[in-house]
């Protein structure tokens, strides 16, 4: 048996680490890091956090690596996010798993939820619910003001296409500049069953909406002179698809436009 080991036996587990400090102290020796445990070990993990907590942005689908990397930016910060159902239903007790995973990966954030039901139970330090109805702009609204400045909305509401349209035409605008606005789930616009249409080409249906917002990302490329730009023409710098989840970047779009010098014989006469 060589000497370490009987030391510790002898001494104790506690009293070896006491001995390793005191060491340390007198050779000038940094103390050796002390690695993270438990859920801290897994705080910087958005996939692993979805895992823990149990929520479906991470499994059933594949959310989560995309929200890491456009919300990382946001890792330390202090921000108010702000998530449209908390899942669960109606059922007693159920719901409130996403909250919880953006509570633990952002430690400076408060985390706000609307749901239609009562889920007043997920309620706890940084994680705040409201009772709402996305399909009324003065629920939204209301719940908007006593939030206050809001740096990320998501929407995993009903999915349903005039919820996904109203819900994104009232709170956008509420949106801070620089922020970031999800919608999930957007397969549904597709599902007549789910007020969503098969016809590819339907503007009334949340996809409808989303895809617009790429064109309008270029508005200042329009040769239509009486065009009149909309607001998410002129506050919408980015839009990112990817399966059944749209993420969009708010901030003035207004990089300007070489279409007069490119399109000459056009412009010659204006």
């Amino acid at each position: 048996m060589s000497i370490r080991p009987m030391v510790k036996s002898a001494l104790g587990e506690k009293n070896v680490r006491v001995l390793r400090q005191l060491k340390r102290q007198i050779t000038g020796k940094p103390a050796a890091p002390v690695k993270p445990t438990g859920l801290a070990a897994i705080s910087h993990d958005l996939n692993k956090l979805a895992v823990h907590f149990k929520t479906d942005k991470w499994g059933t689908h594949r959310y989560t690596r995309h929200y890491q990397r456009h919300l990382q930016h946001l890792k330390n910060r202090k921000f108010n996010l702000l998530e449209i159902g908390i899942g669960g239903y109606n059922r007693a007790g159920q719901g409130g798993a996403s909250l919880r995973m953006w509570k633990a990966f952002f430690p400076n954030a408060q985390i706000f939820g609307m749901d239609i039901q009562d889920k007043s139970f997920v309620d706890e330090d940084r994680i705040t619910t409201f009772i709402g109805d996305q399909s009324d702009p003065d629920s939204l609204k209301a719940i908007a003001e006593k939030i206050g400045e809001i740096d990320v909305i998501i929407d995993d509401g009903s999915h349903r296409s005039p919820h996904v349209i109203t819900t994104f035409e009232t709170l956008f605008p509420l949106l801070k500049d620089g922020g970031i606005y999800a919608v999930e789930d957007t397969q549904s616009s597709y599902w007549p069953e789910w007020m969503g249409s098969e016809d590819l080409d339907a503007k009334d249906t949340s996809m409808g909406l989303l895809k617009r917002l790429t064109d309008g990302l270029n508005y200042e490329e329009f040769v239509d002179e009486s065009y009149e730009p909309t607001y998410t023409d002129r506050n919408v710098v980015g839009v990112h698809f990817y399966h059944n989840l749209v993420i969009i970047e708010k901030g003035k779009n207004a990089e300007g436009s070489n279409k007069r010098s490119a399109l000459k014989q056009r412009y010659a006469k204006s």
